[in-house]
């Protein structure tokens, strides 16, 4: 028996488009697309009827947009993650689609390369971000401190912080523990006690916070 598929839900008003991105995610063996939807309310409908793991999410969609569905989504079944597709790289967009909730952004002009890692990241609770979206959040980031926008003050301790920041520069526990010199357990227990204080679930969050903190460095 082989681990369960991911159930994947294609929300875009292009049949042709869900068309080429179905070939792509059902070619693989632990992605299946289940359902379907033309519009943001048939998307909502869909994770009130269908048992989803993920749901890609266009952004530009008639009667609800994929911000608006993403935000209903994420009220309605918080365990769905979501990836929002869109042919902008545009930074206003893509912040919006993350308050919303959502654990990447993926675009249009290279869904082909992308794809799949953002499904597998979304599905280990980690961020998927194309490269433009990275400089964004940090020039995002500069932007407040410069205007003397007060940073969450820190109930992390110095240790947890170096944590945090390993966590969100892409580290494995076992990269963690060979760079502080401490065992894997000692790093798991830590990253418990981090999300508990924080109250988070998974390294997506981690990561949101530790951009917010200032903790990932440009």
């Amino acid at each position: 028996m082989g681990s369960p598929k991911t159930r994947i839900l294609l929300a875009d008003d292009h049949a042709l488009v869900r068309r080429g991105l179905r070939l792509i995610l059902d070619a693989e063996p632990d992605l299946e697309v289940v359902a379907e939807a033309a519009d943001g309310a048939e998307a909502v409908e869909a994770v009130r009827s269908e048992e989803i793991d993920l749901a890609f999410l266009d952004i530009a969609m008639p009667r609800m947009t994929g911000i608006q569905a993403a935000r209903e989504i994420s009220r309605l079944a918080p365990q769905v993650r979501i990836l929002i597709l869109s042919m902008y790289d545009n930074e206003q967009y893509f912040f919006e689609a993350l308050k919303a909730g959502a654990s990447g952004y993926v675009l249009k002009s290279v869904a082909d390369q992308d794809l799949l890692d953002a499904c597998r990241a979304a599905m280990r609770g980690e961020p998927f971000l194309y490269p433009g979206a990275v400089t964004a959040l940090i020039r995002d980031y500069l932007q407040r401190a410069r205007q003397g926008e007060r940073m969450p003050d820190s109930i992390l301790t110095p240790r947890e912080e170096e944590i945090v920041k390993l966590i969100a520069e892409g580290n494995s526990a076992k990269d963690i523990a060979e760079t502080l010199f401490i065992s894997v357990k000692t790093v798991d227990r830590h990253r418990a006690n981090i999300l508990q204080k924080l109250g988070m679930r998974d390294r997506l969050e981690l990561t949101r916070y530790a951009i917010r903190a200032g903790l990932v460095e440009p």
